[in-house]
Order: C-alpha cells, then structure tokens, then sequence
C-alpha cells in the first residue's frame, strides 16, 4: 500500500510530476482542517480537511471536499501541482479546455457576423 489510498497508478503519477516541477515534501507545510458539509457530528470532531503551503512559491491550498483524509491528502497535491504548472507555463487540461472553449467561441461570432452581413 502506497502513502495516499488512490491506485499506484495514480500515485506514481503524482509523484513523476512533482520530481518534474522540483516540488520536494520537505518544501510543503501540511496541517489538517476542520471540514464542512456532509457528515454531521463526524465532520466536527474530526479533521480530515488538508491545508498545504509551498513554502518556495507561497501557494497556499485548501482541500475539504472528500470525507477521507488521505484523498484529500492526494487532491491537495495534485491542485497543488497544477498551480504551478500554470505559474511556469507548462499547458494544463484546465488550460487546453479553456483553449478549445475560446476558438468555439471565435468561430460561432465568425458565423454570426458573416449571417449578418448577408
């Protein structure tokens, strides 16, 4: 069993990436959180909400979604890696489909002005 409970696919995906961007556990701040939501008494007594801070860039990332603290854990991380893919520039998913929403776009008003026109 790896250190998150997601498959070891996923896991050693994580971990490739962040050795890629040069993000070391020792540079990460973790403490963990409260959640809200779903749950009832459960959530208030215990912490399974993820706070990380990268302490070489100052991101900052909450993660309170999941009920289970090690998949918040991972989803943290994984948020984590994604903003800083986008502060080095390097294309994310999030990117690539704000990409594909933007030409959509520009080829609809394209259709609309050349139907007016006509």
């Amino acid at each position: 069993m790896g250190k998150f409970p997601v498959t070891e696919k996923k896991e050693n995906e994580l971990i490739r990436e962040m050795e890629f961007l040069g993000i070391k556990e020792v540079d990460i701040e973790e403490r963990f959180i409260r959640c809200s939501g779903h749950g009832g008494q459960k959530v208030n007594k215990t912490s399974t909400g993820v706070y990380l801070k990268h302490i070489p860039t100052g991101i900052e990332i909450k993660f309170t979604k999941e009920r289970s603290q090690g998949l918040n854990r991972f989803f943290a991380r994984r948020l984590l890696v994604e903003k800083i893919k986008e502060i080095k520039g390097i294309k994310t998913n999030k990117i690539e489909i704000i990409e594909k929403l933007r030409k959509r776009k520009q080829k609809s008003r394209k259709r609309n002005r050349e139907r007016e026109g006509i």
